[in-house]
């Protein structure tokens, strides 16, 4: 495939609407550690949506 397609650009929406006043949530103000924490979870939800999906497989 022809990697202009497929790379995932910087989330730019997600990174100005961070939380700014939440006790819970941290604030990452580096966007490069933002991007590499953003992918990281986007990665873990997409797994987790194909899974749920596929529901549990028996053998």
């Amino acid at each position: 495939m022809n990697q202009k397609h497929t790379k995932i650009k910087f989330p730019l929406w997600q990174y100005l609407n961070q939380p700014l006043f939440s006790r819970d949530a941290r604030l990452v103000w580096n966007p490069q550690r933002f991007a590499a924490i953003w992918r990281i979870q986007l990665l873990e939800r997409c797994w987790t949506k194909e899974y749920e999906t596929n529901g549990p497989q028996q053998h």
